[in-house]
């Protein structure tokens, strides 16, 4: 009776010694199922609430730098061929514009935790060392507004060719990325050029600042309806619309990176918004309608479209 007992004993302790590895790969089995979204919770009989994870977009970063051209400098706002970073839709402190670094920070975080890396005339091929420029100051947000000069040249063939601009936009992205993984990034399209030529040319003076060379391939013979002077005007529209689908592409492929949607892009800037010396760049009046759209892109729970 001994020994037949003792035998049980050892082919029950056999059996549960062979069952708990299959229990054991069971439970792990049904973690994976419920992380893929399957029904392991219901295999596994738990009822353990879900776990949310953590946004990765953060609504309230707590310091800015700006990196792209002569817009985000805050060129022809305050007086003529002069920049004017105080007015800058990203990193101003003017109280009229209200910038996107003071909408988040408050005027004096503004002052102490922002900074302008921007260039008046750059082209996106300066875009990566502005971007490693502001890596050093590992800021919780980047702002990009670049690409009205790769269209903006003295004519339409001497036009970025969209795959150098895609090209320079992906080393933009990785030299910030390298001492930077986790800041985040938010891109502005690049403005309608178009609409800002049939806006501006309404004005003379305006008109004739255009004479001095701004943007030649758009502005260039402002009153000019000929057929070559639309077709020149419209392959630099398209020009812009291909680049903004790349910023879009490229900054969809990173998580911590956010594309304004094209918001920029469609806003319809008025002549009272535009700068009184130019009548192309916007003025203190549209830095901060820059500024109103990057706030409200920034701080939304979800991206635009």
């Amino acid at each position: 009776m001994q020994n037949r007992s003792a035998g049980r004993r050892s082919r029950t302790a056999a059996a549960v010694l062979t069952v708990l590895p299959v229990v054991a790969v069971a439970a792990l089995a049904g973690c994976d199922a419920g992380k893929d979204g399957t029904a392991g919770e219901a295999a596994a009989g738990s009822h353990r609430p879900s776990v949310t994870p953590t946004p990765v977009w953060d609504r309230s970063p707590e310091s800015v730098a700006a990196v792209g051209d002569s817009i985000t400098r805050g060129f022809d706002a305050c007086s003529v061929l002069t920049d004017c970073p105080e007015v800058s839709w990203a990193t101003g402190t003017d109280s009229r514009v209200r910038s996107l670094a003071v909408r988040l920070l408050g005027p004096s975080g503004a002052a102490a935790h922002s900074w302008n890396h921007a260039e008046t005339g750059a082209r996106i091929s300066r875009l990566p060392e502005q971007m490693a420029l502001a890596a050093e100051q590992r800021p919780d947000l980047v702002t990009v507004m670049i690409g009205a000069n790769d269209a903006c040249r003295d004519s339409a063939s001497l036009m970025t060719p969209v795959a150098d601009f895609r090209a320079s936009f992906e080393a933009s992205m990785r030299r910030l990325r390298a001492k930077a993984p986790k800041t985040q990034v938010y891109v502005s399209s690049v403005p309608d050029l178009k609409r800002l030529w049939s806006t501006g040319r309404s004005n003379p003076l305006g008109r004739q600042i255009w004479k001095l060379g701004i943007c030649k391939s758009m502005l260039g013979q402002a009153d000019d309806m000929s057929a070559g002077a639309v077709a020149r005007r419209s392959s630099v529209q398209e020009r812009v619309v291909a680049y903004n689908e790349v910023l879009r592409e490229v900054c969809a492929k990173d998580l911590r990176c956010r594309y304004d949607g094209g918001a920029v892009f469609d806003y319809r800037f008025t002549g009272e918004q535009l700068s009184q010396w130019d009548w192309f760049h916007p003025g203190r009046n549209g830095q901060a309608r820059l500024a109103e759209i990057a706030y409200r892109e920034v701080t939304a729970r979800k991206p635009s479209a």
